[in-house]
C-alpha cells in the first residue's frame, strides 16, 4: 500500500468553495484559506436548514502503544456514508503540535481515510491554535503587568493560578520563576507552562455558544487571588475586549474535505487526558445544520472523551448522538491481554480472549449513558481469520452490533458495513442519561465517575484536593460538572495497568477552578498539563521532500 505522502501526491482535491456549495453554505459565509482550506462563518449557523442532522459519536476502548485508529475510522465512516449516498459531514479536533512532534504524529486519519491537506492541517492550520496560544498569554502578561504597576487589585503573586501556555512538550517550562533580573524586569513570583490543548481558552472557545457568550465566559475567568484570599477574575483586568479580538479569526470552524471529498469541519483541540477531549461546539453545529449525519469523535477511550462529551459537552449544549461506535482492533486487545508489542503480529487467541475484559468495560460504559454501541473493528493485515472471528463471537454473545472495517486499506468501501449498522442503530436510539446530577456533591460526583466508569473501589483526596475541595464550596461552584485529568491508556489512573484494573483507588491530587469553561478539572495520580517529549520524539522522523510534501507525520 502507498505511504500516506504517495497519497497524498495524488490526492485531487476539490476546491473548498465546491465543498461549502455542497453542505448548502452560502458564498458570503466562505473564508478561504488558499484552494483547500476554508472557515466557515458562525452566521451560518442562524441560515434556514432542512436538514436532520443526527449526530453520531466515535469513541473506543483503551488506548495502547499500537494505535486503535478511531480518527481514521471516524474518517472511513464518513466516506462510507458518502458512498451509500447520505448527506454526511464530519466534525473533529484539530491536531496539536506536542503530539505531532512528540510521542504520536499526526492526527488526520491515515491510508486511505484521512483529511486533506493532512500537512497543514497537523501542522499550523488556520492559526487557531497560534490565535489560542497568544490569547492565554496575554492575560498571563496583563496578570503580571498589574501587579508590577501597582497592583490595585492587590493580587497575591503567590496565588496566580493562570498558567502561561505554548502548542509544544517542554517539560522544562512545567514549573518557572518569572520577574528575575532586577526591578525592571518584573515581580518575581513562581508559575508555569501547560500545553495549549489544556489552555482554559481552548476549552471556552470550544464550549462557547456564540461570540457573547465567549465574552461572558472569558469575564468570569478565575485568575488569582487576592491577599485577603477574594477571587479576581479576568474581567477585572479590563483585556477582555483584546482577548476576543485576537480570536476573532479563531472562532469559525475549518472546513476541509475527505480523501474521497466527504466534508469535514476541524475545530478546537483540547486533549481528552487534561481537558474535555472535544472539538469545538460551533463545529459539530455546524456540521448538524449542513448535513443529515454528523459524526464526530472524543478523544482518547470511552472512559476519558466520551465521559465527558456526555457529562460535559451534551449536557450544557443539550445535544444527544443517535449512535455510538467503539472503535478496537485484535492488537489493542492482546495488549490488554498481556501481549508484548513487539509480539503483536502473531496470533495468540489467549492473550486475546484475556483482553476482552478492557472490550466488555467500554461496552459497559456506553451502557450507563442508555446508550448501545456498534464495535468496530479495525482490521490490521497481521490479524488472522480466526481472531477477527473470536471478536465477532465475542460481540454475539454480548447482543452487541459488530462491523469489520479496512477503511484504512479501502477508504470508505471498507466501512459499508459499519455505517450500515450505524444506520440501523440509529432507528432505536434512546435519550442519554447523565452520568450523575449536577446538583451532587463535587466529591461524589468524582466517586460516582471512578466507581462507575474507572471500575475504581474508592477515591482518595489528597490534602491539597481537599483544600481545593473547600475553595470550590466557598466560591459557590459546587454545581459544575467534572472534568477529570487521569492517564488515557489505562482505565485506572495508574498508567502501567492493562485490561480492566480491579480493586484499586484513584488518588485525586488536586482540583483547578476552570469558571470560565464551566467545569472543575480534577487531578489525579500523576497526570500532567505540560507533556515532555519522548527519547525518540516523531520530530526526528518528520522532513520536507523536494516537491513540497511533509514526510513523517503520520
Amino acid at each position: 500500500m502507498p505511504n500516506d505522502v504517495d497519497i497524498a501526491r495524488k490526492f485531487q482535491a476539490r476546491a473548498i468553495d465546491e465543498i461549502a456549495a455542497g453542505l448548502g453554505i452560502l458564498k458570503t459565509d466562505v473564508l478561504p484559506y488558499g484552494r483547500d482550506m476554508a472557515k466557515v462563518h458562525l452566521n451560518a449557523l442562524t441560515r434556514p436548514t432542512s436538514r436532520k442532522g443526527r449526530l453520531v459519536l466515535v469513541s473506543a476502548t483503551t488506548p495502547t502503544a499500537s494505535g486503535e485508529g478511531k480518527t481514521t475510522t471516524t474518517i472511513g465512516l464518513g466516506q462510507a456514508f458518502s458512498r451509500l449516498g447520505e448527506s454526511v459531514c464530519l466534525a473533529l479536533r484539530e491536531p496539536s503540535l506536542g503530539p505531532c512532534l512528540g510521542m504520536k504524529g499526526g492526527a488526520t486519519g491515515g491510508g486511505y481515510s484521512q483529511v486533506m491537506p493532512a500537512d497543514r492541517i497537523n501542522l499550523h492550520f488556520t492559526g487557531d491554535f497560534h490565535a489560542i496560544t497568544s490569547a492565554n498569554n496575554l492575560l498571563s502578561a496583563a496578570i503580571d503587568n498589574h501587579i508590577y504597576h501597582g497592583n490595585d487589585l492587590g493580587i497575591d503573586p503567590r496565588q496566580v493560578v493562570w498558567r502561561r501556555v505554548m502548542d509544544m512538550n517542554d517539560r522544562s517550562l512545567r514549573h518557572i520563576v518569572v520577574g528575575l533580573g532586577g526591578k525592571g524586569q518584573g515581580i518575581p513570583r513562581e508559575g508555569g507552562f501547560d500545553i495549549t490543548a489544556a489552555s482554559e481558552v481552548m476549552a471556552m472557545l470550544c464550549l462557547a455558544e456564540d461570540l457573547n457568550d465567549l465574552r461572558r465566559r472569558l469575564d468570569r475567568t478565575l485568575v488569582a487571588y487576592t491577599y485577603r484570599g477574594e477571587p479576581v477574575h479576568a474581567g477585572q483586568l479590563r483585556v477582555t475586549g483584546a482577548l476576543l479580538a485576537l480570536l476573532r479569526d479563531a472562532v469559525h470552524p475549518n472546513l476541509v474535505q475527505a480523501l474521497e471529498g466527504t466534508p469535514a469541519f476541524i475545530h478546537g483541540g483540547p486533549f481528552a487526558n487534561i481537558a474535555h477531549g472535544c472539538n469545538s461546539l460551533a463545529a459539530t453545529r455546524m456540521a448538524m445544520h449542513h448535513a443529515d449525519w454528523a459524526i464526530t469523535e472524543a478523544g482518547f477511550g470511552f472512559d476519558l472523551g466520551a465521559e465527558k462529551f456526555f457529562d460535559i459537552k451534551c449536557r450544557q449544549a443539550g445535544l444527544d448522538p443517535v449512535a455510538v461506535v467503539l472503535v478496537t482492533t485484535v492488537r489493542a486487545l492482546k495488549m490488554h491481554g498481556g501481549k508484548a508489542k513487539s509480539d503483536l503480529e502473531r496470533e495468540d487467541l489467549q492473550a486475546l480472549v484475556m483482553g476482552f475484559d478492557n472490550l466488555d468495560k467500554h461496552i459497559e460504559n456506553v451502557g450507563k449513558f442508555n446508550k448501545t454501541p456498534v464495535v468496530a473493528l479495525n482490521r490490521f493485515a497481521s490479524d488472522s481469520d480466526a481472531e477477527v472471528a473470536l471478536v465477532r463471537a465475542r460481540c454475539r454473545e454480548l447482543d452487541i452490533p459488530f462491523a469489520l472495517c479496512t477503511h484504512h486499506a479501502d477508504g470508505g468501501a471498507g466501512a459499508i458495513e459499519l455505517a450500515r449498522q450505524v444506520m440501523a442503530l440509529a432507528k432505536t436510539s434512546e435519550p442519554f442519561s447523565p452520568l450523575y446530577p449536577l446538583a451532587l456533591p463535587v466529591a461524589d460526583k468524582v466517586r460516582v465517575i471512578c466507581r462507575e466508569i474507572y471500575g475504581a473501589d474508592d477515591v482518595a483526596f489528597t490534602r491539597q484536593a481537599e483544600k481545593d475541595l473547600q475553595q470550590v464550596e466557598l466560591l459557590g461552584l459546587t454545581q459544575l460538572p467534572v472534568c477529570v485529568a487521569k492517564a488515557p491508556s489505562s482505565l485506572s489512573d495508574d498508567p502501567a495497568l492493562r485490561g480492566r484494573p480491579r480493586h484499586f483507588d484513584v488518588t485525586v491530587r488536586g482540583i483547578e477552578i476552570n469558571a470560565g469553561a464551566g467545569f472543575l478539572v480534577i487531578l489525579t495520580g500523576d497526570i500532567l498539563r505540560m507533556p515532555g517529549l519522548p527519547k525518540s520524539p516523531a520530530a526526528e522522523r518528520i522532513d520536507l521532500t523536494a516537491d513540497g510534501f511533509i514526510e513523517g507525520l503520520s
